[in-house]
């Protein structure tokens, strides 16, 4: 269930606050097939499935920013704020993938708001996500993205 903030300030006063966890998502070889169609990015290691079930992970794997987009699905999930007019994607400070995620597998994501800050065009909020890996020790992926929030 997604946090609920009522306004920008409330956001403001929550850094520091984890927004808990999204539901398990899995990936799919259409998913992937269909990033690599959008991106250009057909490596094999994505999109050829006899080809990479010799290869190093058994089978096909996402690619590390189809697991990274996946983030704008689940900040939908986790939180939403009202009063503003536009929640947009403003940059990502640091991303990491270590472990990689393979076809078939599950993933789900948890958040923490990491810091705000006023811009003269709206609230820069940083948050820190873990992306899980189901049955893995590692995450798939760790970011600190920020988010623009237009009053």
């Amino acid at each position: 269930m997604a946090k609920s903030f009522t306004g920008v300030d409330e956001v403001v006063h929550a850094v520091g606050t984890p927004l808990g966890e999204t539901e398990w998502l899995e990936i799919t070889q259409e998913q992937v097939n269909q990033f690599a169609e959008a991106t250009g990015d057909h490596q094999w290691i994505h999109v050829d499935v006899e080809r990479a079930a010799q290869g190093p992970y058994g089978g096909t794997i996402a690619h590390g920013y189809l697991t990274l987009s996946l983030i704008a699905r689940f900040g939908e999930e986790l939180f939403s704020v009202s009063g503003v007019t536009a929640k947009l994607n403003y940059g990502v400070n640091k991303v990491r993938f270590p472990t990689p995620v393979p076809v078939g597998s599950r993933v789900r994501a948890g958040a923490s708001i990491a810091g705000a800050q006023q811009t003269p065009a709206g609230v820069q909020v940083s948050l820190q996500w873990v992306i899980e890996l189901e049955n893995s020790t590692k995450p798939a992926c760790v970011a600190e993205t920020v988010v623009l929030l237009v009053p």
